[in-house]
């Protein structure tokens, strides 16, 4: 699996949306189903910063099967950090994706502030669909 984002879902009221797109890099049909655990962190391997995304169930759960080259698509909303007077920023420097079903994580590059404070929770993700 490769790992990408497209940013150009707009945003609105502090929040930006964008599309986590997961690839199958792979020589064999592979599986999404369900929801992705997405993080902001400092690097590749570097632990979460904040809160991991939560869930937003307003798309149903699918099967996705994603044959090589094809990917599967979820919803992604990060709130701007400077909305919340209690947060203390962080620079992130992208986000770590963990494919339903895997332990492995995969990073997107992509600079943001994160919020030390765990009870803050900036991100919030769909469950993936057929790009």
């Amino acid at each position: 699996m490769t790992a990408s984002a497209d940013s150009t879902g707009g945003g609105a009221a502090g929040s930006l949306y964008e599309k986590l797109i997961l690839t199958n890099s792979g020589t064999q049909p592979c599986l999404l189903k369900g929801f992705p655990g997405v993080s902001l962190a400092a690097g590749p391997s570097s632990d979460p910063i904040g809160a991991a995304a939560a869930r937003d169930d307003t798309v149903a759960v699918a099967e996705v099967v994603l044959n090589p080259g094809q990917a599967g698509v979820a919803q992604l909303r990060y709130t701007q950090a400077g909305n919340y007077p209690d947060c203390t920023r962080v620079p992130a420097a992208g986000f770590r994706v963990y494919p339903p079903e895997d332990t492995a994580s995969l990073f997107i590059p992509q600079q943001h502030d994160a919020c030390s404070n765990s009870a803050i929770n900036l991100l919030s993700i769909q469950a993936f669909q057929a790009g």
